[in-house]
Formats: structure tokens, C-alpha cells, sequence
């Protein structure tokens, strides 16, 4: 066994770049083909989710293979191999199974312990056998990591930590009120009809809103998923659903509480203009932007909370009054511990404003004209640091931040009137509507944040426990069957040399009867399999164990078998194997 997975995640890049990388269906389809047609692939699958992208193999050379799949799947990403490969993982062999296993329960996903993926896991075995990609290795592992998943469910209380992205997602929107209570008579727009939006739809019904409208580019699932919101009224729902051509959107966005996006689009479904127009068309009032806070007034923010290379957030928003001084100073008017000779002063500046900065400072008495409450440092004692700042606003154009500030209290937002949930890969909503005031959104990249500091549940560990069992159990099964085809081989040769040999008494002993001959036939037989059971039945018990692969490599030389007949009969076994998935599928 040689399985490779390479592949990103949440947990490995950053929003931006698992945005760029995500390929649509016909794109994912032509990876599985290329990569089985590439030299080191035997086999492949493609696990893609709104969090993820992994390509798994059959392999036969490591190196090779990351290479091979690094570059596959920065060609048809798109994210170019030099930017991709800091954010791509490899895991190979027993560590790669423990991987899926670990996906399968919920382990690794954003929502730890959340069902869904095994959903997504079946879907990427069946594309596979599909398209022919997957050879018995991969259909045995796909079909394992399942009932290990499951496995997990029933055993454990993964369950109750775990909970889907969109119930993950309300919970958010809800800034802590339970969603139930927070959504009960809200209506609400799904934009889109696949299986996160019919997630989404069942869950916002079983949340108690009035009110469910249902867009879809075809127009078809839309009604059907509408129909069956409406036909559910008995399974504990009130709800009102209906389906809309996705030129409605516009019009039923002012009249929704709740907006929850998530299609297969390529560019953004709702832009922040649309958005901002919504709301004014719900409202009646122009809906304002949130903009940066002033300079003086900003320096709590570190440098994370700052897009990095933005003019507009990283440059003065005002200049001093006092001899053309880069800073606010009216804005650190009482800023007990902030010196305006100090790196937070100029933390950010651009090359021509600490120019100016430095100007303001050698005109004269600093201290008589800093603000009030602001201390002033000695330029000697701080001639280190200056120094240092100096030497990185020459290489980067900026100054940044060296030190973490004390942070500073955000500006109250007003209660939104449209709180909307982003779940689609490349995203749907643009970014730009967080600074709406009057608007929530919530999408993948917040998403990340949040379930960084959610907790872990209690049985996990137990998860985990059962993971490294089922991993070794897997292994164990894979050393073995890799000798089958060596023991099949073994007793065809051992079973043709007893043919050959009867055939030959029978030349020699032409007066044998049938009654004779059988008994002799059989006598041979069971002299033959007696002395081939023993090692065949303990060869296989080693293979099991780990480094029992090279069993098989001795059995072979032992007993001069063609490697070729081996070959065909494993080939024979994977074929009848893959057939039978490719019924189950």
C-alpha cells in the first residue's frame, strides 16, 4: 500500500487562497483523469468541501507523488505552485488513512464532530468509481473511513458538540441568544438548492421562522425543495415555503430577516451595493458605511485587524493641527502611556510620513507641544528602536507594528435588519458588507475565527481512541490482502503440478480405473494442501504485522512463482472488486 494525500484546509490556508483554489464539478472530474493518467497514480479520488480540497492516491514513488499532485492541483486551482505549497499538507500511508478516518468523524472539520461530511465522503467515492479512478485500494479505505464515521457517532457523544456549519453559522448570527428563540418568525431567503441549502432550509424551519423563499438558477429544485418544507408540516413545522427565480432576489432581500447563500457560483451573488440597496429599500434610509477610525483614535488595533498593504486603513485619516504633525493629536487628547515619539505613533506610517513625523519632532520642544497625558520617551533611549523602524520602512514601504498595543473599544454597530450567512466556496456575499452597519454577515472566513476558540467536546478522545484502532485494524487487512494474490498464485502452481503429475500416471498406469485413479488424485491433493496450509495460513498472519509486506516478496522467491501470474491475478481481484463497489454505488 503507498496512499498519498496532499491537499489544504481550513486549518492549513487562509480563507483567500481555499477561495481561489476551489474547482467546480467539471473541474474536479478532469483532476481525478489526469492524475490516474500521470505516471506515479495508480488510482485517485478528490475529497472537495467548502473547507477543504484533497486529492488522494495509489502511488508508487513518494517523492514523485507529492510532486505530481502538488502540480496537478495548482494547474487546475489555478493558485500558482510557488503560493499553494505553504499551505498544503502531505500524509502517506498509515498516516493518510489516520487522516480520512479522522475527517470521516468530524475531527478535523470546522464544526468539530458535524455529521455532514460523511455525506460528502460517499459523494467523492461514488464520482470516483464513476469516472473509474478508484481502484480497490481507494473503494476499501472510502468505504471504511464511512463506517468509521458512523462508528463514531453511534459509540460516542460526538454528536452533541457536533452540529452542522449552518446551525454553526445561526449560532453566530444570533450573537448568543439561542437560535430558536432568535429565529422564531423571521422570514427567511435561501439562495440556492443543493444539499448545504436544503440543510439550511430544514434547519431555519425547525428554528421557527414564518416564512422560507427558495432561489435557484434551476428553477426545478427550487420547487422541490419548496415542496417538501411545505409537505413537512406534520414533522414539527409551521412554516410558509415558496420557490423564486433568481432575478427575485433583489426584492425578496427587502423583505427578509435572514438571507442564507450558498451556490456553485464562480462570482459574487450578492454584492454590497445590492445588499446596502436592500436594506435602504427595507428601511427607507440610506445605510452607511463603517469606516476606519482616525489615527490617533486607532492605535488599539494590532497589526492582524489591519489589511496589510490598505492605504486606507493603514495611512493617517487626519492631520495634526500643530505644524503640519502626521498625528491626530486632538485624538489622543488624555492618552495616558502613549508617547507621539513611541512605535505606536507611527506604526503604519508610509516612508514620506514618518519623513514628516521625524521633521515635526527636531522642530523644537516636543513635550510643550505633545497632548495632554501623553508621555514623551527620550529619542536616545529609544535610538535602537528607531532604528530598526527605520530599517523596515525601507524595505517595506511601511512601518509596522512592533509591539501589541492596549486594544481599544470598538464603536457600538446598530441592531442589523438583515443578518446573512455566506456558506458557498468561492464565497457568495461580497466581503465588503461587513462594514454595512445595519447588516450581519457571517461567512466561511468568520467561521474559522469562531471555531478556533470553540471547545473541544468531551469525547473526543474517545473518537481519537477509536480512530487509531480502526487505523491499525485497516493496515492490518491491507498487509494481508497484498500476499492473497501470492498465496492464490502458490496454490494454482501446487494444483497444476498435481494435474500434470496424475496425467503422467495415467500414461504410465494405462489399466487404472476410475475408482483408482480418484483416490490416488485425491490422496495427492490432500498431501499438497496439508504441506501448503500451514505457511500459508502463518505467511498471511505476519503479513499483518508491520513490515510484514516483504513475506510475499519471500514466498515468491522461495518457490520460483512468475511474478507475472501474480500480477494477473491481482489484477483479476481488483476488477471483480471494483465491479462489485460500482454495483454498490
Amino acid at each position: 500500500m503507498s496512499l498519498l494525500v496532499v491537499g489544504l484546509s481550513h486549518r492549513s490556508a487562509p480563507v483567500s487562497v481555499l477561495e481561489r483554489a476551489t474547482l467546480n464539478a467539471d473541474a474536479q472530474v478532469k483532476l481525478l483523469q489526469d492524475t490516474v493518467a500521470a505516471e506515479p497514480a495508480a488510482e485517485a479520488t478528490l475529497l472537495a468541501t467548502c473547507n477543504r480540497i484533497e486529492l488522494y492516491a495509489d502511488v508508487d514513488k513518494f517523492h514523485a507523488g507529492v510532486a505530481e499532485l502538488s502540480t496537478l492541483l495548482a494547474q487546475h486551482s489555478g493558485v500558482g505552485l510557488d503560493e499553494l505549497t505553504p499551505h498544503l499538507y502531505v500524509h502517506y500511508e498509515d498516516r493518510a488513512v489516520h487522516h480520512l478516518f479522522s475527517v470521516a468523524c468530524g475531527l478535523d472539520s470546522m464544526v468539530v464532530g458535524e455529521g455532514q461530511i460523511l455525506g460528502q465522503i460517499k459523494d467523492t467515492l461514488a464520482t470516483a468509481q464513476e469516472q473509474h479512478t478508484a481502484g480497490r485500494l481507494l473503494n476499501d479505505l472510502f468505504q471504511q473511513s464511512l463506517r468509521v464515521g458512523k462508528r463514531a457517532h453511534y459509540e460516542t457523544g460526538i454528536d452533541r458538540a457536533g452540529q452542522s456549519l449552518v446551525t454553526f453559522g445561526l449560532q453566530q448570527l444570533s450573537g448568543g441568544t439561542a437560535v430558536d428563540v432568535w429565529a422564531k418568525g423571521k422570514k427567511a431567503l435561501v439562495i440556492g438548492a443543493g444539499s448545504m441549502s436544503s440543510l439550511a432550509a430544514a434547519t431555519l424551519a425547525r428554528a421557527g421562522v414564518s416564512e422560507i423563499v427558495i432561489a435557484n438558477r434551476t428553477p426545478d429544485r427550487a420547487e422541490r425543495l419548496a415542496q417538501i418544507l411545505n409537505e413537512n408540516e406534520g414533522g414539527g413545522t409551521d412554516v410558509l415555503a415558496r420557490a423564486v427565480p433568481m432575478d427575485s432576489v433583489p426584492v425578496e432581500l427587502t423583505r427578509a430577516d435572514i438571507a442564507i447563500s450558498c451556490t456553485g457560483a464562480t462570482g459574487l451573488v450578492l454584492t454590497a451595493e445590492s445588499v446596502a440597496a436592500a436594506v435602504e429599500g427595507r428601511t427607507g434610509e440610506p445605510v452607511v458605511t463603517a469606516k476606519p477610525a482616525a489615527r490617533g483614535a486607532d492605535f488599539g488595533r494590532t497589526a492582524s485587524s489591519a489589511a496589510v498593504g490598505d492605504p486606507a486603513q493603514l495611512a493617517p485619516t487626519s492631520v495634526g493641527t500643530d505644524d503640519d504633525c502626521p498625528l491626530d493629536l486632538s485624538a489622543v487628547q488624555g492618552t495616558a502611556g502613549f508617547s507621539v515619539l513611541g512605535e505606536a505613533a507611527v506604526a503604519g506610517m508610509g516612508a514620506a510620513e514618518l519623513e514628516q513625523h521625524a521633521a515635526w519632532v527636531d522642530k523644537g520642544d516636543v513635550a510643550a507641544r505633545a497632548p495632554r497625558g501623553a508621555a514623551v520617551l527620550d529619542p536616545e533611549a529609544d535610538a535602537d528602536a528607531i532604528a530598526a523602524l527605520v530599517l523596515a520602512v525601507a524595505t517595506v514601504g511601511r512601518v509596522p507594528e512592533r509591539r501589541r498595543p492596549e486594544p481599544v473599544a470598538e464603536a457600538p454597530r446598530p441592531a442589523p435588519v438583515l443578518s446573512l450567512l455566506d456558506l458557498a466556496m468561492p464565497r457568495d456575499i461580497d466581503a465588503a458588507v461587513h462594514r454595512l452597519l445595519g447588516v450581519r454577515l457571517v461567512d466561511i472566513e468568520s467561521l474559522a475565527e469562531a471555531s478556533a476558540d470553540a471547545p473541544m467536546a468531551a469525547d473526543v478522545d474517545q473518537v481519537r481512541r477509536i480512530v487509531s484502532d480502526e487505523v491499525a485494524a485497516f493496515s492490518a487487512a491491507q498487509r494481508a490482502a497484498h500476499i492473497t494474490p501470492t498465496v492464490v498464485a502458490l496454490r494454482t502452481m501446487a494444483a497444476d503440478l498435481v494435474a500434470s503429475e496424475i496425467a503422467r500416471l495415467d500414461g504410465r498406469l494405462p489399466d487404472l480405473d476410475d475408482k483408482q485413479r480418484g483416490e490416488i488424485t485425491q490422496t495427492v491433493r490432500r498431501v499438497v494442501d496439508k504441506l501448503l496450509h500451514a505457511p500459508t495460513v502463518r505467511v498471511k498472519q505476519l503479513a499483518a504485522e508491520p513490515g510484514g509486506a516483504g513475506y510475499a516478496d519471500a514466498l515468491r522467491t522461495l518457490f520460483d512463482l512468475d511474478p507475472e501470474t501474480v500480477a494477473s491475478i491481482s489484477r483479476a481481484e481488483n476488477n471483480n472488486e471494483n465491479a462489485k463497489n460500482r454495483g454498490r454505488a
